[in-house]
């Protein structure tokens, strides 16, 4: 596998709507004020945050757990930012629909911004042929509560691509995730 350039990126962008909508350079300022870098960069795309959000809350003490999720363990909240409370997490979504290519696998990582408060992105591969918004988890590690904004850049894609395409796809194995649009939960 090898990581793929920024070039490439744009021409998958252009060609099979790889990433939708898309940004082919670096954007650092919007309307005139500084926002967390996101776009194509050297080699993966800083993806945004959409301004739908679910808190995790211990309102009605709740069991987390995979294979029965209680949907009353989170808030809903809309806005250009979030707040996060401390030790705690929350789930967004990328503005940015993915098409992604059978020969590619692709790692979400982290921005250094939020890294260096406190806030980590979970790590998470989007594998050959998955398509949709991407789910996001955000952990405050901190005691403080902390903010994360909507339409600026949050994570960063990298993209790695094979030599041969993958014998099985997620589209082939009928992924549970398949599709997603908006903040999707856990589905067992």
């Amino acid at each position: 596998m090898s990581v793929c350039p920024d070039s490439w990126i744009k021409k998958m962008a252009a060609e099979h709507r790889m990433i939708e909508p898309f940004e082919p350079g670096l954007v650092r300022e919007v309307e005139g004020r500084r926002v967390i870098s996101f776009g194509t960069s050297s080699y993966g795309y800083d993806v945004r945050c959409a301004p739908e959000f679910k808190v995790f809350t211990n309102l009605f003490s709740t069991i987390v757990d995979p294979k029965q999720f209680d949907e009353r363990g989170f808030v809903d909240v809309r806005g250009d930012q979030c707040v996060i409370p401390p030790n705690s997490f929350a789930l967004a979504r990328t503005v940015e629909y993915f098409r992604i290519p059978r020969e590619v696998l692709v790692i979400c990582l982290g921005k250094s911004t939020y890294a260096r408060c406190g806030i980590i992105v979970n790590v998470t591969p989007l594998e050959p042929e998955w398509e949709g918004h991407v789910t996001l988890e955000f952990s405050n590690t901190t005691t403080l509560p902390a903010r994360i904004y909507a339409g600026e850049g949050i994570a960063q894609m990298v993209f790695l691509r094979a030599e041969t395409p993958c014998e099985v796809s997620y589209r082939d194995r009928c992924g549970k995730y398949q599709g997603q649009l908006g903040v999707t939960l856990p589905r067992a």
